[in-house]
Formats: C-alpha cells, sequence, structure tokens
C-alpha cells in the first residue's frame, strides 16, 4: 500500500509538470567530467531552445547540478555558437536564442513581417521612453512632461502591446495608477535589465532627451504629429 501510493504521488508530480527529483538525475555523478559538462550543456542549450520565453536562471537550475556554473555553461555555449546566425542572447532576465541583426532582411524575406511585430508611433515610443526612465509614473506626471495630455487610448495600446503594465498607486490625492515597464518591454529592446538602458546623461548630451525640457514641456518637434485630430492631446480618448 505504501509503496502504491508512493508511485501514485510521482505520478501526480510528473502530470503537473513539476519536476520530480527522484526520478530525474541532475548531478550525473556516474559520468566523466567533460562527459557531465556536455551533458550539461546540452540540456540548458535544449532547454532555452524549446522556450517560448526567455529562460530564467532558476528554471535552467532544474536540470543541472549543484556544481554546476550556469554562467560559465553559457559562455562556452555562445562560443560554440559563433559563426552561427543565431546566438544566446541575455534578455528581460533570462536567455534566449535569437537570430543575428545582420539575417534580418534575409528572414523578411523569405518569411514576411511578423504578424506579432509591435508597430509603434513616434509618440508612443517617446512616452515609453519616458515610462522606462521615470517609472513607476501616472498618466497626469506624463501629461506634466510632455505638456500635453497622453490620452488612455495611448496607454492602452501600449497596455495592449504588452510594453507596459499598472505599478503601486500613486501616494497623490485620488490614488492614481502608475504604469511601468514590462519583460515583453526588455524582450522588444533587447535589454537584460533596465540598467542596460542608455545612460541618461549621454542621451541628454546627444539631445535625445532632457528631463528639464520634458518638464517645461518642451518636447521633440512632431511629437504630436501622430494624434488623431486634437492637437491638445496625445492620442485620443
Amino acid at each position: 500500500m505504501v509503496e502504491s501510493a508512493a508511485r501514485r504521488r510521482k505520478g501526480a508530480q510528473a502530470a503537473e509538470g513539476r519536476p520530480n527529483d527522484g526520478l530525474f538525475d541532475r548531478e550525473l555523478d556516474h559520468l566523466p567530467p567533460a562527459a557531465r559538462w556536455r551533458e550539461w550543456m546540452n540540456r540548458v542549450e535544449a532547454t532555452i531552445f524549446a522556450a517560448n520565453e526567455p529562460v530564467t536562471r532558476e528554471t535552467l537550475a532544474r536540470v543541472v547540478g549543484k556544481s554546476c556554473n550556469l554562467e560559465l555553461i553559457i559562455d562556452d555555449i555562445r562560443e560554440e555558437l559563433r559563426g552561427r546566425p543565431y546566438d544566446l542572447v541575455a534578455v528581460a532576465g533570462g536567455w534566449k536564442h535569437l537570430t543575428r541583426p545582420v539575417y534580418g532582411d534575409a528572414i523578411r524575406a523569405a518569411l514576411g513581417t511578423s504578424e506579432r511585430a509591435v508597430d509603434l508611433t513616434q509618440s508612443e515610443v517617446l512616452v515609453l521612453m519616458t515610462i522606462a526612465y521615470f517609472q513607476p509614473i501616472t498618466r497626469a506626471e506624463l501629461s506634466s512632461f510632455f505638456g500635453k495630455e497622453i490620452s488612455r487610448d495611448l496607454i492602452g495600446h501600449l497596455r495592449g502591446a504588452g510594453m507596459i503594465a499598472s505599478g503601486p498607486r500613486s501616494p497623490t490625492p485620488g490614488a492614481p495608477y502608475t504604469y511601468v515597464t514590462t519583460k515583453t518591454f526588455l524582450s522588444h529592446f533587447g535589454l537584460d535589465t533596465l540598467r542596460d538602458l542608455p545612460d541618461f546623461e549621454a542621451l541628454e548630451d546627444a539631445g535625445l532627451l532632457s528631463k528639464e525640457k520634458l518638464l517645461a514641456g518642451d518636447i521633440m518637434p512632431g511629437f504630436s504629429n501622430d494624434a488623431d485630430g486634437d492637437a491638445g492631446v496625445v492620442g485620443d480618448e
């Protein structure tokens, strides 16, 4: 009876997709060191290859032993991919296989534009960039930055594209929602974390972004050109 119950528990774990420590050998102690390392590399690469989203360290740790250094595993995989048309890239807090940019034209010529491609207007890119640098931020604060009301439609489009999400409520009167960027934002722009954003001072020096100009409403020329009819609103309400 006890053995039968144990088997049922193991079967239930497998059915629910949870790792089963009793059946899956992570340590591979029976293999010589070189063969063990190769198997860990294969497991890590296969897991990343099969995943639709960037794979985190915690996920990869489920398929390798305790003595495995994941950074070294990734380095060795990337070394083997030199000269290949794709690479293993740190993005959105995990790792993902991405084709090299130089082959973008060939891929588009063969497969066309991806249906999942995010089409953002200049206004949306500027608002998204502002959210990225000053998050968490409210819609009213965004409107103050740009000297024009940022419409709910524009925010809704960025949310629908998965680029932003609701953050904590602001401590200001009315406790409005704030907005923050998402892992989709990081993945779309090829960033691992927000620390990989271009240095703010460098952007200011290049004349691409200025907090003072934003606060003063001195926005980039043509910012409101994307708006549909109302010159005082960025995006329709």
